[in-house]
């Protein structure tokens, strides 16, 4: 028994001893070469890692513009949100210059109408009344022009008609206004909806004698006529 424990003391002190053997070893100062060792191990196994994210970066697909169709949908409310927009989502920027271009010269024309409008009214509204201190209607009149008893009636209905006129004038380029704005709405979603049209190549005619049905009598050979049939590819 006595022998039983001496052996097991003795295997312990040597584990003991191999142990702090790879301890001591595990403590040995750091050298430049262990160092460079030890980044190699560890980029070893970070470099495949970081290749593999480099070639899946490079393969992702990119968006064809080439092979691109807007959704007629998504184009007609971009249109009817801003002008221009639906033009823009499909990528024909050449109208843009067309829309902009018609609704800023209806707005130019709304401005300017209104503008003359305000003031041949207030020039009829001076030349009806008895005050002699509201005299808007001299700065219409032609230099050395006055007027007197013998023309006023004759100013009375020229500054009515072109109040009239310019107020229709006022009116029809709001009108206008609109017109082009749904023109733009209607072209934005027509093209879309068309992107995905498909146009043949083939531009051809083709014609081939037929037989046609008159439907004149129950018998075929008398109700039926030769003719030739046109057909057109495009």
């Amino acid at each position: 028994m006595l022998a039983v424990c001496l052996v097991m003391v003795a295997g312990i002190l040597n584990l003991s001893a191999q142990q702090t053997d790879s301890i001591k070893v595990t403590k040995q100062p750091l050298t430049a070469d262990s160092i460079t060792q030890i980044v190699m191990a560890d980029t070893a196994v970070v470099l495949p890692v970081f290749a593999d994210t480099v070639l899946v970066s490079e393969t992702k697909a990119k968006r064809d513009w080439k092979t691109w169709q807007p959704k007629p949908q998504r184009a007609l409310w971009l249109a009817l949100v801003l002008p221009g927009a639906g033009q823009i989502y499909n990528r024909k920027y050449w109208k843009l210059p067309i829309v902009y271009g018609g609704m800023m010269g209806c707005l130019y024309a709304m401005n300017w109408n209104n503008m003359m409008y305000k003031d041949y009214s207030q020039a009829y509204l001076d030349i009806m009344d008895s005050d002699p201190t509201t005299e808007s209607y001299n700065k219409f009149l032609h230099l050395g022009k006055v007027i007197d008893s013998s023309n006023e009636e004759r100013y009375k209905k020229l500054f009515k008609s072109r109040k009239d006129k310019y107020r229709r004038w006022r009116d029809l380029s709001f009108f206008c206004m609109i017109g082009v704005y749904a023109i733009s709405v209607i072209d934005a979603y027509v093209d879309a909806e068309l992107s995905e049209f498909d146009i043949s190549k083939d531009l051809s005619l083709k014609v081939e004698p037929t037989v046609i049905n008159n439907h004149v009598s129950n018998n075929p050979l008398e109700a039926s006529s030769i003719g030739v049939n046109c057909s057109i590819n495009f």
